[in-house]
């Protein structure tokens, strides 16, 4: 049932001028489905109020409640047509009177951890781009089906969720920017290992994949207390996304997947200063997969011991900043980070064999990411002692990947059985740190079983380095000519 609602509300949004792209199907269906979702909320929180003898207090107040201007209902309890806004009455409420009273709900809150803070932000960073109250009413008839009491509900909305959040990625390059492939997310939280009572953090966490499937991962591990229940609401995870469509998408993912209030921030967390992290900023695990061949601004560069424009690089810093000492990173990066000769390359792979022990390198293959030809690698290290050998698998799932063949889960079966001892095979081996060139700190990809694996980069990818190269060599003149 839901997943015709779903269908049904994608067919109308087509017929909008304003929504032409699945990223737009996406950012229409979400702030619907988030105000459906408080409709939801409202109601537990008076039945449990009514049952405990306490006055109800709700969030929105009545004029603005799914149940008055959406979905108002007759005796019957069938939505009455009479009292239900359409045409151009309903366009102009929603624009005029309802997103700016929601807008309104940041300054409220009392703190950027509540559901006060998030309604505020949301409907601060999203519009309305249905055009025709007809088409609206369409979808909201439709979005009133929807139900969000059971867990089985949940459940099966989330999977929904995700698989819009699926083809919005394989849209084309903007929307793969929010979507990392589910099966390796699983496999890098199974590697990992979290536990009840350690936080988890993604500082670019664009749909929120990781955050909900270490959410899955922790709940699904053993039968929980009411406390730990409480642990992973409130003090588990932690996000920050810049992008306004990704934040919602983040916030919405989350709801779905029984989070009510995410800790996810709409910020650009590379213009903090790392030097400013302090212990109590720190978590127990970083996952991660951060937008790589972005270009950062100098501004922003002077946050960072290691300069670079590329912000993969930046993030990699302030994570392994972010860690505390004893915890443990999964993130995705491009494989050419292993070999680039760049300065920042080379500064930064000497500051995470140093810093951490980098125990396993996962070499991905290329279609891993659909949408994106870049081929990636997956850093797991821990932070506090330095790197003594190196452990690498060389995914091969024996076929080629694609949008019709995307990776599955038993693609990455091999991986993990043979990761928790470090075993050699065909398509794994170890190198010790001390054999590592010291001078480059290449960690290539280089199977002994099958031969070296060149990474080919891309002409972008090489004019990208002759760029930085080029930076360098202007500020290494710069600073020359300051001392002349």
């Amino acid at each position: 049932m839901f997943q015709q609602a779903f269908r049904n509300i994608d067919d109308v949004l087509r017929k909008e001028a304003g929504c032409t792209t699945e990223l737009d199907y996406t950012e229409q269906t979400s702030w619907l489905l988030f105000l459906k979702y408080l409709d939801g909320l409202e109601q537990d929180k008076t039945m449990e109020a009514e049952l405990e003898g306490k006055k109800t207090t709700h969030i929105l107040d009545k004029p603005y409640r799914w149940e008055s201007w959406a979905a108002p209902r007759d005796k019957s309890g069938a939505i009455d047509h009479n009292k239900a806004q359409t045409g151009d009455d309903l366009i102009d409420f929603v624009n005029r009177k309802l997103f700016p009273y929601l807008q309104g709900f940041k300054q409220k809150a009392s703190g950027p951890d509540t559901i006060e803070y998030k309604i505020g932000e949301i409907f601060g960073e999203i519009k309305n781009r249905i055009s025709s109250g007809y088409n609206l009413r369409e979808i909201i008839d439709q979005m009133d089906e929807l139900r969000f009491r059971s867990q089985s509900e949940k459940h099966e909305l989330s999977h929904l969720y995700e698989a819009k959040i699926r083809n919005m990625g394989n849209a084309g390059r903007n929307g793969g920017e929010y979507y990392t492939p589910r099966p390796l997310i699983r496999a890098m939280v199974r590697v990992v290992k979290p536990k009840i009572g350690e936080t988890i953090y993604d500082a670019a966490c664009g749909s929120a994949g990781f955050l909900c499937e270490a959410f899955d991962y922790l709940k699904s591990g053993k039968s929980l207390t009411t406390k730990d229940l409480k642990t992973l609401q409130e003090r588990t995870f932690y996000g920050k996304e810049k992008k306004s469509l990704a934040y919602v998408i983040a916030i919405m993912n989350m709801i779905l997947h029984g989070i009510e209030a995410p800790n996810i921030i709409h910020t650009n967390t590379l213009t903090e200063n790392i030097g400013d992290i302090q212990e109590k900023d720190r978590y127990d695990i970083v996952l991660a997969n951060p937008p790589f061949g972005g270009k950062e601004r100098k501004e922003v560069q002077q946050n960072f011991p290691i300069r670079t424009g590329e912000t993969a690089f930046l993030f990699l810093q302030h994570f392994i900043r972010s860690l505390k000492a004893g915890g443990r990173g999964a993130v995705v990066i491009k494989n050419t980070f292993l070999s680039n000769t760049d300065n920042a390359s080379v500064a930064l792979r000497k500051l995470l064999l140093e810093s951490c022990n980098l125990y396993t390198v996962l070499d991905c293959p290329g279609g891993t990411f659909q949408g994106a030809g870049v081929k990636t690698v997956v850093l797991f290290f821990e932070k506090g002692s330095p790197t003594r050998t190196i452990w690498y698998y060389q995914l091969d799932p024996g076929r080629n990947l694609g949008k019709t063949n995307p990776l599955n889960d038993d693609d990455l079966t091999e991986f993990i059985d043979l990761q928790k001892s470090f075993a050699d095979s065909p398509k794994s081996w170890s190198v010790a740190a001390k054999d590592v060139d010291q001078g480059t700190f290449d960690l290539s990809v280089k199977n002994p079983a099958g031969g070296e694996e060149v990474a080919h980069r891309s002409p972008l990818e090489i004019m990208d380095e002759i760029a930085a190269l080029d930076d360098e060599s202007a500020t290494t003149l710069a600073r020359i000519k300051s001392l002349l």
